[in-house]
């Protein structure tokens, strides 16, 4: 791109974080500093602001970038992890959302300690929800380091490297000064302006081929390479049995994994009542359902238009096919439309980026101070101590992240979040579900389940072929790959639930009925919650 075009794609950059910042500045004018405010807002959202939230917190840099990307390389093996994406959000309306609002305070770990002993289970659950926020930010930063080296006229290692340590410092700002109240504004202003370039683009795509879905489908299979191949399932998933079985994986990590995201579990604590919980969620389905419809149509928008071979030769991974996509519905690179729908389509992933790295810190912080912390500090500490903690842990957080995005900046973003998709189905949606509906289960179990699912996972997908064993992994000089699956969660989630029933029958300490009943009312009524 030229100077000017370059410069005009950094000044829609530069506006947005000047916005967010000054979002952020003016809220944190505002607070009161209590752990309620820094956490939860106030509880001050309505259904519809926490819906906007909610969708925008969840239509990440995999979503935008990573799902269309791997349409235009895969064609319909692409398009799992848009239906995975979006069932996954019927379990967490039909058995998470009002629950959980019940019977938590801040973090997932609220839940299960209401009726286990605190210690253990919050030191298990804040461990397990800091993994799954680090996996998910690195895929994050691997986005905004693809995307800002096109955007600056190539993918120069430097640029993608100073762009990952730039999101990473951005992200750490927003959270220590504004808190939840400003990532929850952050995050609907980047709903809004995600939607609007989404929707533009579909309809540019859509009037190109003159709204022949039939139409736009051959053209991609025929500027794919694989011809009628591209249209059917096995291009990605289907060259061996082992393939086969990573593609049942991967859709049972995405399905379940969503209902054990930190960050989205700490958005129905926003809300003042679970009623307002299921309506947001019932704001963000609607939302969410029609980005992804709308990211099929862009990503073979992009094979039949920029061409299957362009897309990978751009980025291996895929990751810059909808900018390419914009520009060339704008006119093609060096058309002043192409290159200002380009740099616009641009701004859009980066709000999207920032937006999704800070709801994410946010989480992850609140599961260090709020968890890990007050565990294992001396009783009588002040209120005050556990935000300053959460602040200090942002930035700890910021750090390992922008360590490991460095680390893994040729992987798919999407496939990146499959991972953490997984971690969390593995750890988190286990101790979830027994906590909330087992009469009989007790801290061990919870323990257990929470360490069952979290270490296999890891360890599967240290020793699969993401780290070692091939060109495309990790580390492509290394073989030290034993697991076959890229994607561990058709192994490590049933072994994160019988960890925990294994846990709950052999532990010496009968669960507390009264505790339970207490837990059972609260999470059906409402009755005692925060």
């Amino acid at each position: 791109m030229s100077g000017h075009h370059q410069t005009l794609a950094l000044l829609l950059f530069s506006v947005f974080i000047a916005v967010t910042l000054a979002i952020t500045t003016w809220v944190s004018r505002n607070r009161h500093g209590s752990a309620e405010e820094f956490y939860a807002g106030g509880r001050l959202f309505s259904p519809m602001e926490n819906g906007f939230a909610i969708a925008g917190d969840y239509m990440s840099a995999a979503s935008f970038l990573g799902i269309s990307g791997l349409i235009a390389l895969f064609g319909y093996d692409g398009m799992l992890y848009s239906v995975g994406f979006l069932v996954a959000w019927l379990v967490v309306l039909l058995l998470v959302a009002e629950l959980v609002r019940n019977c938590g305070r801040f973090t997932l770990a609220d839940v299960v300690a209401a009726r286990m002993a605190e210690r253990p289970v919050r030191i298990a659950a804040g461990t397990s929800s800091v993994t799954v926020s680090v996996l998910y930010l690195v895929a994050q930063m691997v986005g905004a380091g693809s995307l800002v080296a096109l955007l600056l006229g190539g993918t120069s290692g430097a640029a993608r490297s100073w762009t990952v340590i730039g999101v990473g410092a951005l992200m750490v700002v927003y959270v220590s000064l504004g808190g939840m109240r400003a990532t929850t504004w952050i995050q609907i202003v980047k709903a809004v302006l995600l939607m609007a370039g989404t929707v533009t683009l579909t309809v540019l795509v859509l009037v190109h081929f003159h709204g022949n879905i039939n139409e736009l489908l051959h053209s991609a299979a025929g500027h794919s390479g694989y011809g009628k191949d591209f249209l059917s399932p096995g291009l990605r998933y289907g060259g061996s049995w082992t393939a086969r079985i990573d593609f049942i994986s991967l859709g049972l990590a995405l399905v379940l994994g969503t209902a054990g995201l930190p960050h989205i579990l700490s958005r129905f604590y926003t809300v003042p009542t679970a009623r307002a919980a299921r309506r947001s969620v019932v704001w963000s389905i609607g939302l969410i359902g029609s980005f992804y419809l709308m990211t099929i149509v862009l990503g073979f928008g992009a094979a039949a238009l920029v061409g299957t071979a362009d897309v990978r030769e751009s980025n291996p991974a895929g990751n810059t096919a909808v900018p390419l996509l914009a520009m060339v519905l704008g006119g093609g690179e060096g058309s002043t439309g192409g290159t200002i729908l380009f740099a616009v389509v641009a701004a859009v992933a980066f709000a999207t980026i920032l937006a999704v790295v800070a709801g994410i810190t946010l989480a992850s912080s609140a599961s260090v101070a709020h968890d890990l912390y007050a565990s294992l500090k001396r009783p009588g500490g002040k209120q005050h101590s556990e935000v300053a903690v959460a602040r200090v842990a942002a930035a700890g957080i910021g750090v390992a992240a922008i360590g490991l995005g460095l680390l893994a900046q040729d992987l798919n973003v999407a496939f990146l979040v499959g991972l953490a998709f997984a971690v969390a189905a593995s750890a988190n949606l286990p101790v979830l579900l027994y906590s909330l509906f087992w009469r009989n289960f007790t801290t061990r179990g919870a323990v257990w389940s929470v360490y069952g699912g979290l270490i296999p996972a890891i360890l599967l997908v240290l020793l699969s072929p993401v780290v070692s064993g091939s060109p495309a992994s990790l580390f492509p000089g290394a073989d030290f790959q034993v697991f076959p699956l890229e994607n561990p969660g058709l192994v490590s989630i049933p072994l994160g639930f019988l960890a925990g029933w294994i846990g709950t029958v052999t532990a010496g300490e009968p669960p507390d009925a009264a505790k339970h009943a207490e837990i059972e009312v609260r999470a059906m009524t409402g009755a005692g919650a925060v």
